[in-house]
């Protein structure tokens, strides 16, 4: 028997880079349905032997979710939208087929072709400065088109339109090619931040033409599916989709740092342009959905932490008790007085990203600490001293009281803390959402306004710093923020 009172949702695909998810959100934007899967089985290889998402197996999950719930008499699904990880494009044929692999973000760019590049379009200091985008080879994705012109020209011939990943879910329903600001200003490479314009080497290169036309993230256009008629919204980068709850519930300038596998520091309210020191230190501009700059900082941090964690684990052969992973004020206090360099975290994933890109990789060694409390709360200390540099990048000089952490380490009450006690002279608050990147691309294509709603949701909670804990004069890296000095460990 059919249901007479189905619930009216939106249907949201939140694909990030680990974790794929599917939530519906009834009218006051609260989950009633939601489904994941990793999909870390799925992993494919490109052309070149590089691990690769499988991108016609994810398309083949999202149709399948997105039957399974039209299907279902309990919800009625009303709109649409897209939200995923940046710095990935897709390219399409003349018949709008797949023309290339999906490459990753983190696939080596040649060394001789960046140069080659740079040396075409005014040298690495001066595009990064014009584009807002730290130089980071593929993680530039705008460069992987030019890449593509001279390494793979038989695959660049068969290319008619390049989709960036959200618009390109999109267009699988809609069968419309769009571009959208909040994908486009993720570090691509592709936009002028001075001329708010494309960058000219798309024109010099001939490829500007391959990119459709920008629409506004608030756009939404008709699919229909199996007979429903759905209001599908173009699609949203998922840290621009993070920071939207956040803009419209709350008054007073933030900064909101948005954790997970990639730690991203964002700051709507840092209109200051970019200097080169600032983005070889992993500080970029993000674009929001109106085109404005948000100044943002990143660091592989979450990935850095879940592999020191399972170093730890596998080490002390996971013989833990939930005390070692309490913050023991005591223990603290000896580590930071101590600032023994030999016990300092090495970075082994995250030395490529963040505040002190000079920094090489190294290797943590475990066998130098007795017990697991001591070495996680070395780890602790350094990764909490690492993401404090992070933070005060996106901040700028003009000093914002309130600091929102979400997603993971939000959870992590050590963690959390922690910071507070690095930033005694401010705020330090958690939320309560799960879903923030699914959320915000919800609302923007939600009608009205969903301000009070989402306050509710929001619910912060202030966490005090840890009594007694003072590490105003821990440094990581022996890094005086001062003056920007540098003694490398």
């Amino acid at each position: 028997m059919k249901d007479n009172n189905p619930i009216s949702v939106t249907a949201v695909f939140d694909i990030g880079k680990t974790n794929k998810k599917f939530l519906l959100f009834d009218e006051d934007f609260e989950v009633v349905y939601e489904a994941y899967s990793s999909m870390e089985r799925e992993i494919i290889e490109d052309d070149d032997g590089y691990r690769s998402e499988n991108l016609s197996y994810l398309v083949g999950w999202i149709k399948q979710q997105l039957l399974s719930v039209i299907q279902d008499d309990a919800f009625k699904i009303e709109k649409l939208n897209f939200t995923t990880y940046g710095a990935s494009l897709v390219h399409l044929d003349e018949d709008g087929e797949i023309a290339t692999h999906f490459y990753n973000y983190l696939k080596p760019y040649p060394e001789k072709l960046l140069e080659q590049f740079y040396d075409a379009y005014g040298g690495k200091e001066q595009f990064a400065l014009e584009t807002a985008s730290p130089p980071m080879g593929m993680l530039n994705s705008g460069l992987q088109l030019y890449w593509l012109k001279h390494e793979k020209p038989d695959q660049f011939s068969k290319i008619r339109q390049t989709l960036h990943f959200p618009q390109y879910l999109s267009a699988i329903f809609t069968g419309e090619y769009t571009s959208e600001y909040t994908s486009l200003g993720c570090h691509t490479g592709l936009w002028n931040f001075d001329e708010n314009n494309y960058h000219r080497w798309l024109r010099e290169e001939g490829m500007e033409e391959l990119l459709p036309e920008l629409q506004p993230t608030t756009n939404t256009m008709q699919a229909e599916i199996k007979n429903t008629q759905l209001e599908t919204g173009v699609g949203i980068h998922d840290s621009s989709a993070a920071l939207m709850p956040y803009l419209l519930a709350l008054d007073e300038p933030f900064i909101l740092l948005s954790t997970g596998t990639w730690n991203i520091t964002l700051n709507p309210f840092n209109k200051a342009p970019l200097s080169f020191e600032e983005l070889e230190r992993d500080c970029l501009c993000y674009m929001n959905m109106n085109g404005d700059q948000v100044k943002a900082a990143r660091v592989f941090l979450g990935k850095e932490y879940s592999h020191q964690k399972k170093k730890l684990d596998t080490y002390f052969n996971g013989d833990v008790d939930g005390e070692a992973v309490s913050p023991d004020a005591s223990m603290l206090s000896k580590l930071i007085k101590a600032d023994d360099r030999k016990k300092k975290l090495k970075l082994e994933t995250a030395h490529t990203s963040g505040p002190f890109p000079h920094e090489k990789d190294g290797e943590w060694k475990i066998d130098q600490f007795e017990t697991y409390k001591e070495a996680y709360h070395q780890l602790m200390v350094d990764l909490v001293t690492i993401q404090a540099e992070s933070i005060k990048l996106a901040e700028g000089t003009e000093s914002i009281d309130k600091i929102i952490i979400t997603g993971g380490f939000g959870r992590n009450d050590f963690f959390v803390r922690l910071l507070a006690s690095r930033f005694p002279d401010k705020t330090i608050y958690t939320d309560s959402l799960s879903h923030a990147s699914a959320l915000g691309a919800a609302t923007v294509i939600s009608e009205g306004s969903a301000r009070g709603k989402l306050k509710e949701l929001i619910a912060l909670q202030q966490y005090p710093p840890l009594a007694g804990i003072d590490m105003s004069e821990y440094r990581w890296n022996k890094n005086d923020s001062e003056n920007g000095d540098t003694v490398h460990i």
